[in-house]
Formats: C-alpha cells, structure tokens, sequence
C-alpha cells in the first residue's frame, strides 16, 4: 500500500515536541525537513539525538528565518506559550500548522485570534488546526463519542488526576505547591479566565448535542499536606525543594457549563504531590469521562502501571501525538480554520510498521 508522503518541520522539542519528532522520524509517512529549537544547547544537534534515535541527517536550529525558507507541507508548532503572530508568518510562508499549544479556535472569547489565523489561512491557501489533549482529545471526541451509546444524557464529567509526585512538573512552585492554603484560595494561580481556553472544547460537546451554554461557574479547592514532600522539577531538569507540612499539596479546579439552568458538562483538574495529602483524593494517574444518564457510563484513559504500580501521566506525549496523527488530514483539509469536527474521524497514516 502506497502511502502520501508530507514534508514536516518540528517547532520546539520539549516532551510534547519530542514525541512528535520521534513519530515524524520513526513514521514512513512523514519526510522530516526541519527542526526549531530555543535551547542553546539542541542548536545544532542532529534531530536523531534531540529524539534518542539514529542519526537523521536533519539539523536543528535556534534560526527561524532558515525555518521559514524551508520547503515543507507542516509544521507541528509545539512552544510553552503559544504565538499567534508567529502561526501566521508560517502560514503566510506557504505552510499548514498543527498546533497542540493551541490556541482552540473559533472560540468566542477570542475572536481577535480567530480572524487573524483565518486571514493567514485564506491568504496563503493553507489550513491550522488547535488541538490537545485536554483541552481536547479527552475533553471533546472522547465524550462525544461515547456519547453514541446513551439514551439520554443527564450530565458529562471530563477528569483529569495527575499525581505529581509520581509525574514531576516545572510549575510546581509556579502553580502555588508548597503555598498558604489560605492565601492560594484566596488567589489561585490559574487566572479566573482559564476556562476560556477550554470553551471550544466545552462548546463542542454542547453544540454536538443541540444544546447552547449559558454560563460557565468555577470552583477551586485544595488538600494539605499531612507530612514534608521532597519533589523535584522532572527528568533532566535541575532544582525542586520540599512542599512542607500544612502548605498545599493538592488542588482541584472545576469549570461547569450550564445549559436550561443545570449543570450539563464539568471538566475537573486534580494534581496532588502523592499521597500524603488531606482531603487524599484519588492520584491513578488518567483522564476519566463519566456520563450520568441512561444508561449511566464511565471510561477511563490511562497508562498501564509501572512496576512500582503507580501509572505514568501521559498527558503530554499523547498532546504530541494527537497533533502529529492530524497532520496529513489538516494538510490535505481546505484552507481556513479546521476543527475536530471539520477532520471528522481521523484516520492516521503509517502507525501499523515493524518496531
């Protein structure tokens, strides 16, 4: 069987990028022509090295005009903070980007963001795609999915539980660990308009059952610690420190769209340092949809256990490769905005090769 072969540059190879770049490497669909990376020390590696693989021949670069010249079908534009101005001169070069980084358009909130990649779009013939795991794969297919096999939807619950412990972060101390409890309920590091970044998401299940939010409420809750947590900062990444007894060591964000006076969807964050933590709420690693209704559902996506037993988050790689398997769907898609719904049921190119 023949396969299309698309021409792909990898922008940023943090864990998300580095999944994707090992996959553009690894997948027979994919021509890798490109890498952009932002850390001194990858500038000039082999892209081989930057994903623990064979050499490839491919050098990446800290030069995004050298970027910009490249001939490629795609880039999978991957930074910590996403870059509007910078998506559209790559869509204005003549290339289709998939972004895992969002932003999640059309959304409302946003239209500004809206218009201008739009503009880029039309004007160079090429297509963008927002996409992520949550928000989502997990926050928006995945319950529209199931939602097929329902008779009648009460309520949909979309939960993410990450243990941090297990899955160190960056942000820890950015994200209020190790903070006043008081303090940090009283000013949560999440600004009080995050969900607005997940409203496409939560639009998308409401829209996809003939229904229309309202409001959106939030609510925010943390657990202490019951005893000194040492963390550190993840594989590679120097520093940590100790969330002591009594600061917070576990939070819970709750964003609920409502719909004809009820609550219909929740999309519920749970981080916690481990364990030791009071209220101790569940740290098995995964995202959770549970629909309350006829018949009532709950399917959970997760990792196995390592041999300790606790599962690894794969949040990020599965962010990587949600992006990377709608690459060829965005590039051969018409030019504009393209939405999970406008890619229909994906269908991805080369996954089933030797090891």
């Amino acid at each position: 069987m023949t396969h299309k072969t698309y021409r792909v540059i990898q922008w940023c190879t943090g864990v998300v990028g580095k999944t994707a770049l090992r996959h553009f490497i690894e997948n027979p669909v994919f021509e890798l022509v490109g890498v952009l990376v932002t850390n001194p020390d990858k500038d000039g590696k082999d892209a081989g090295d930057l994903a623990g693989l064979a050499a490839t021949g491919v050098t990446a670069t800290s030069d995004v005009e050298k970027i910009m010249a490249l001939d490629a079908d795609c880039v999978l534009f991957a930074p910590i903070v996403t870059d509007v101005d910078m998506i559209c001169r790559l869509l204005r070069s003549g290339k289709n980007v998939v972004s895992p980084a969002g932003p999640f358009v059309p959304n409302k909130y946003f239209p500004d963001e809206s218009k201008k990649i739009e503009a880029a779009c039309l004007e160079a013939g090429v297509s963008f795609h927002g996409c992520g795991i949550h928000p989502g794969f997990s926050g928006d297919i995945l319950p529209l999915t199931l939602s097929r096999l329902m008779n009648r939807i009460d309520r949909i619950q979309i939960i993410e539980f990450i243990d941090k412990d297990k899955n160190p972060m960056v942000y820890t101390e950015m994200m209020g660990f190790g903070a006043d409890p008081q303090e940090l309920l009283a000013k949560p590091r999440r600004a009080p308009d995050t969900w607005r970044h997940f409203y496409q998401s939560l639009a998308m299940v409401a829209e996809g059952l003939g229904q229309e939010i309202e409001k959106v409420t939030s609510h925010f809750e943390v657990a202490s610690a019951t005893q000194d947590i040492p963390y550190t900062l993840g594989e590679g990444r120097s520093g940590g420190g100790v969330i002591k007894t009594g600061t917070v060591g576990g939070q819970h964000y709750e964003w609920t769209a409502w719909v004809d006076g009820v609550p219909l969807i929740s999309y519920h964050f749970y981080w916690t340092m481990g364990e030791h933590v009071e209220p101790r709420w569940d740290i098995d690693s995964r995202y959770q949809v549970v629909i309350e209704g006829d018949p009532g559902m709950e399917v959970r996506l997760m990792s196995p256990p390592d041999a300790d037993g606790k599962r690894p988050f794969l949040g990020l790689p599965w962010t990587g490769l949600v992006g990377a398997t709608a690459l060829p769907a965005v590039c051969d898609a018409q030019p504009g905005l393209i939405t999970h719904l406008d890619l229909g049921v994906v269908q991805p190119r080369g996954l089933v090769r030797a090891k």
